[in-house]
């Protein structure tokens, strides 16, 4: 029953604010896994929330879509319960190296399996019932700070004003090139210029199971998600792929299936679609947290490399670390300087050692000759392998 009256009210606040020049508490920026987060959380702490999704719900994205078992509970306080969802635990890694040389691992820690086409789905139906004003298909142009207030502009012309901005537009966006970040035109360049491939596809794979396959400047992983279902998504060079003329498909017949497991992958499954999910101009360089008084969080705020199997979970930590600074200011506990500097420390603190550790791993991989040389000298010590994955994961949160 307080559930019910608190949303009923949060959209009397929704309404107010709508009427009121277009005023809220909270603008945020992208409706991913960090965005609809915050905005749940805020939301129910009575705050007047608007999120802007440059998409239509559902959609697919590039992602390996699989969370670790650290995020676990808070998904459970969004609403996302995995035991309800019938969704798969997994509990064991496969890597292996181009030539076909394996090395498997229980994972202590370990995770389950969800599409982001299901999970964010679910994630917007809950922040549409707390009361969060959700802007589909619509694009964020502009963003100004003045005299303590936000002025958001999307590309339909309209403006909304707030009290502050949460950027959680992924891993680029436009608002990356006007504000100048570095990374954003370093990834322009061959040497940081990577790639995404996403397919959801049916095949005879373990569900407890999540594999890591390396081929030439590359590597793909795969994991059981919802129903029937498996997730293959891989990242490469984009230079891979301009020597085969923009082929997607025949990159992955000359380059990946040189590895034998990603070629019986490829030969024996059944893909749900032909034409993949992409995503260029991808980067793990150093970002900033803070921009221009703007909270950052999931991949906007730093990325992890994706073979870590990290990076859904650190949206959603994030998000829940952004969320509580933004009540303390909006109910007047702290400043807007202390809300910034503490957001930048709480996320250098739970997330920096994970990146770097995964830049570090990611040297080996992808590699022909360093990937082998890695499986060669952990796979006789198991208790190595279990501390650089302890590394790149944290506790519960």
């Amino acid at each position: 029953m307080e559930m019910g009256i608190s949303v009923v009210g949060n959209l009397q606040k929704i309404r107010s604010a709508m009427n009121n020049d277009s005023q809220f508490d909270a603008a945020v920026i992208g409706g991913g896994l960090a965005g609809l987060s915050f905005s749940i959380l805020l939301a129910r702490a009575g705050h007047s929330v608007i999120l802007f999704e440059k998409e239509k719900y559902p959609f697919h994205k590039v992602c390996g879509e699989y969370i670790s078992l650290e995020s676990l509970e808070f998904l459970k306080t969004l609403g996302i319960d995995p035991d309800i969802l019938q969704l798969p635990g997994i509990n064991k890694l496969i890597v292996t190296a181009p030539n076909g040389k394996m090395l498997k691992q229980h994972l202590v820690s370990g995770g389950i399996g969800i599409s982001r086409y299901l999970l964010d789905n679910l994630l917007m139906q809950e922040a549409v019932a707390t009361g969060v004003s959700v802007q589909q298909q619509v694009k964020v142009k502009d963003i100004h700070f003045h005299e303590e207030i936000f002025s958001v502009e999307t590309t339909q012309r309209n403006k909304i004003q707030s009290k502050i901005v949460i950027g959680a537009f992924g891993k680029k966006s436009n608002i990356d090139i006007q504000w100048k970040r570095p990374f954003s035109f370093a990834a322009r360049n061959k040497i940081n210029n990577y790639i995404g491939i996403k397919y959801h596809i049916k095949t005879d794979f373990p569900n407890d199971t999540v594999a890591l396959h390396n081929f030439e400047n590359g590597y793909c992983g795969l994991s059981k998600i919802e129903g029937d279902l498996h997730n293959l998504c891989y990242m490469t060079t984009a230079e891979n792929l301009q020597k085969w003329n923009g082929d997607i498909h025949q990159m992955e017949k000359n380059i990946l299936c040189r590895n034998p497991h990603l070629k019986a992958i490829f030969e024996n499954s059944q893909f749900e679609s032909k034409k993949p999910v992409a995503i260029s101009q991808i980067s793990f360089d150093e970002k900033t947290q803070v921009e221009n008084h703007v909270l950052l969080t999931g991949d906007a705020a730093g990325m992890i490399t994706p073979l870590c199997g990290n990076g859904m979970s650190m949206a959603l930590h994030s998000a829940k670390i952004a969320s509580t600074l933004a009540r303390e200011f909006l109910e007047q506990k702290i400043t807007r300087t202390k809300m910034e500097e503490s957001y930048k420390t709480q996320w250098q603190q739970a997330f920096s050692n994970r990146l770097k550790t995964g830049r570090r791993l990611q040297t080996f991989f992808g590699n022909r000759f360093l990937s082998d040389f890695l499986i060669t000298i952990l796979k006789p010590f198991p208790l190595l392998i279990k501390y650089f994955i302890g590394k790149t994961h944290g506790k519960a949160f």
